[in-house]
């Protein structure tokens, strides 16, 4: 064998235990076509966090629930009086909230169905439509300014509340039914509930009112004065507050813009809040609106600065004021009125300050006294600057002496010490036969004004400014007119009971002497609208009394000019 052969042997033998090491061959692997690259798109998947359940906006709805309830229309109240008029002409769906045995035990408005308070929107199918009207009642108006707040919100829009509840509606001396229990409320219509949230949030505030229902008695409030005062909230108008009083120590924040006004009141939400109003209407919608937004120690005062008073507890404020001074009217010094007389001496002797208040055209045509200077009573705060010191003697004239005791009882509210009345006016002077001046008194003098409370001299300024025609007196003739037509008003006598029975009377006067006035309201006309006529013996208590009313909110009283004198001299019928 060749050593060629031998080689290729080897090399062949190698070759096969390379190949026998390697197993079997792999298979044949696909070819793939040819793809044109593209550039891959990746969808974004939008993962949304999940809703966080914030609850309503309670400071936001009652925002919006203050500023919708007018002034004029009570804030959604309504007096008793409108209401039974109201019930004579139409029928109404009227709810009263009261437990059932205040009811059973005080009576009820006939035609009333009977939800408790804590049971009212559990059954808001017993309730008229949406936009159906619907009256709400309770015992003061606590209760029912609550439930009135909480279904306007549901979006019920024709209800209102009876301002000063069932108590009112018995003052008033309305008709009530007795003895007996409505019967149990049916279903009348489908409760439409939209927010869901809000519903609970209020059903679970009214449903679960504590005893009292987060309200206190004036005598309550009276005694923690003393002991451990609250904040005090009144949430009147500013009128109100300054026309009635006030509670000392409260501030005043309105109800129409309370809620936007929360920086007044305390930061912590628990400290003790009282809230205040006139009847317990709207501070008790308020009471509901903070504490549903945290306030844990807030109350209502039942029955609102109207209670206040009834209980004779005390006020700070120009009515107060007003009060004070009628029953502190000296007697012994005319009522603050001086003679035609006596001022004559006075002007030989010591001239006092002598300011008539008639129109410039009433000084032209019937003379002045000399020395006096003419500022119209409409003009008379305006110009305290052109007055001498409060502590000056100061005579204040008119022709009848109506418009001068409204002058110098304003004066004197503003703290001028020694300011009379001109008793009879410039018709006294003139029937004494004393000595005037012709043409127009000289122009008063500018000095600088005095310092007075701000809100005291508004208020009074405000009154005597907007004066109608005729100063709200009416002459004796006129007034016999009227009587014999029928048009018969209250006729209220300030006289003094010897003035009274010596002197007579016009047929159908009650007798409460201007001292006694004050603590005798009740003997007066429930209804502020209703007519009343004062009556003095020349006009000068009169219009004190007419004054006192007015701030009092009567809306329609007149002094008689003149008084008795002037009924007499006209020769009308007096009764003995």
């Amino acid at each position: 064998m060749s050593k060629k052969f031998q080689m290729f042997l080897a090399l062949l033998l190698t070759l096969s235990m390379i190949l026998g090491a390697c197993g079997s061959p792999a298979p044949a692997e696909p070819v793939a076509e040819e793809v044109e690259a593209t550039e891959a798109v990746v969808e974004e998947v939008v993962t949304e966090a999940p809703a966080v359940e914030t609850g309503p906006d309670v400071l936001a709805l009652f925002t919006d629930l203050a500023a919708s309830l007018p002034a004029d229309k009570g804030y959604g109240s309504i007096k008793p009086a409108a209401l039974n008029e109201e019930l004579v002409e139409k029928d109404l769906f009227i709810l009263d909230v009261r437990e059932a045995a205040e009811l059973e035990e005080g009576g009820y408005i006939e035609g009333t169905v009977n939800i408790p308070v804590r049971e009212v929107l559990a059954n808001l199918d017993k309730l008229p439509g949406l936009d159906e009207p619907m009256i709400v009642t309770c015992a003061s108006g606590h209760r029912g300014g609550m439930v009135m707040a909480a279904l306007k919100l549901l979006g019920y829009t024709n209800v209102r509340n009876l301002n000063g509840g069932v108590n009112a509606w018995k003052k008033a001396e309305l008709p009530l039914v007795t003895g007996s229990m409505p019967e149990a409320p049916a279903a009348i219509s489908t409760a439409i509930i939209e927010d869901e949230a809000l519903y609970t949030l209020l059903n679970d505030f009214l449903s679960n009112l504590p005893e009292g229902f987060y309200a206190i008695k004036s005598d309550k409030l009276n005694e923690m004065l003393v002991e451990n005062p609250p904040f005090i909230v009144d949430v009147r108008s500013k009128g109100e507050w300054d026309k009635d009083g006030y509670i000392e120590g409260s501030i005043n924040l309105p109800f129409s813009d309370f809620f936007a006004n929360l920086d007044q009141i305390p930061e912590d939400k628990d400290a003790a809040i009282v809230v205040l109003c006139a009847s317990g209407h709207r501070g008790g919608m308020t009471m509901m609106g903070l504490r549903l937004m945290g306030y844990t120690n807030v109350i209502n005062l039942n029955g609102g600065l109207n209670g206040w008073k009834a209980a004779g507890l005390p006020l700070k404020g120009l009515v107060s004021e007003m009060g004070a001074f009628l029953t502190n009217l000296p007697t012994d010094a005319g009522f603050y009125s001086i003679k035609s007389d006596k001022l004559n001496e006075l002007l030989v002797e010591n001239p006092p300050f002598i300011v008539d208040v008639r129109e410039a055209a009433e000084i032209e045509t019937n003379g002045y006294i000399a020395g006096a200077v003419n500022i119209p009573i409409r003009d008379l705060l305006k110009n305290l600057d052109k007055l001498p010191g409060k502590d000056e003697k100061i005579v204040i004239t008119c022709a009848s002496g109506h418009r001068g005791s409204l002058g110098m009882m304003a004066l004197r509210l503003l703290g001028y010490t020694d300011v009379v009345n001109l008793n009879g006016g410039m018709n006294g002077w003139i029937k004494a036969e004393l000595p005037v001046e012709a043409g127009a008194p000289a122009a008063p003098v500018a000095g600088t004004a005095p310092e007075v409370d701000e809100a005291t001299f508004a208020a009074l300024d405000n009154y005597l400014s907007n004066l109608p025609e005729g100063f709200g007196a009416i002459k004796s003739p006129d007034f016999n007119t009227e009587l014999v037509g029928g048009n018969v008003p209250f006729i209220l006598d300030v006289r003094t009971v010897d003035e009274w029975t010596a002197n007579g009377h016009i047929d159908g006067a009650i007798n409460v002497p201007v001292n006694d006035v004050p603590a005798n309201l009740a003997q007066l006309p429930t209804d502020k609208a209703a007519p009343i006529m004062v009556i003095c013996a020349s006009g000068h208590r009169g219009a004190m009394t007419q004054m006192y009313l007015q701030f009092l909110g009567y809306t329609n009283v007149r002094n008689l000019n003149g008084g008795m004198n002037g009924w007499i001299a006209a020769e009308l019928p007096v009764v003995k």
